[in-house]
């Protein structure tokens, strides 16, 4: 049973099946048969005309997007219409969004998850033949270097690593608020108004958190760079 914040998207390979609604009329049904009977709230819909081929597609993007500022799931009628391509559902759950097959709903779990395993699996053998080769080289007399310092070493490019990865993240954040906050500040609304829409939409801090003056603020400076 579904629950939750929720994004469907739809994509149709033909501007003919577009102007139609070939195509589109069962994918929607599937995704409202999926949802059907739990509390949930669709917070967004994006169709697409495009080849799954293609992974250049704006209205997937602005989808993803969506799902990140409500926190939502992204939900699509069949894999096909999100992706056949393994690189790019690893990429999803990598970035953190949610996605569900409506006609299959484990698929999440049965595709992505068999990937990560399987370059989980990959990255154990490295690092054994890795611990294999410098058992090799000690033995052979070669010097390997301080143990300590190269711990302090990688811990001080850990450290950087996890800054790297905090600030795409909240960059990433910031250009997905763009469109909604940049507009309300152009209009001349105060950072209490942006910080109350944004708590009207139901959109969540970075966080997870409520929306303060402050953090409208940091979110505004971010975004001016």
């Amino acid at each position: 049973m579904a629950t939750g914040k929720h994004v469907a998207y739809f994509r149709v390979s033909t501007v003919r099946q577009g102007r139609s609604g070939l195509g589109l009329e069962a994918q929607r049904q599937s995704v409202l048969d999926y949802l059907n009977g739990g509390r949930w709230q669709l917070s967004a819909e994006y169709t697409e005309v495009e080849s799954g081929t293609k992974s250049d597609r704006p209205e997937l993007a602005k989808a993803l997007a969506a799902c990140r500022i409500y926190g939502a799931t992204l939900v699509v009628a069949k894999l096909d219409r999100l992706s056949r391509d393994a690189h790019f559902l690893l990429t999803l759950k990598k970035e953190g969004v949610r996605f569900v097959i409506a006609d299959m709903p484990q698929a999440n779990e049965l595709t992505v998850d068999l990937f990560a395993v399987l370059a989980q699996h990959e990255r154990k053998v490295i690092s054994e033949r890795t611990k294999v080769a410098l058992a090799a080289a000690k033995r052979r007399g070669v010097k390997l270097g301080n143990p300590d310092n190269l711990s302090d070493k990688a811990r001080s490019a850990g450290q950087r690593k996890s800054a790297e990865v905090r600030s795409a993240n909240a960059d990433q954040r910031a250009q997905d608020l763009a469109a909604v906050v940049l507009p309300l500040r152009e209009r001349g609304a105060s950072l209490r108004e942006i910080m109350r829409d944004l708590e009207a939409q139901e959109i969540p801090t970075p966080r997870g958190g409520r929306w303060t003056a402050a953090a409208v603020q940091r979110l505004l400076e971010r975004l001016a760079g």
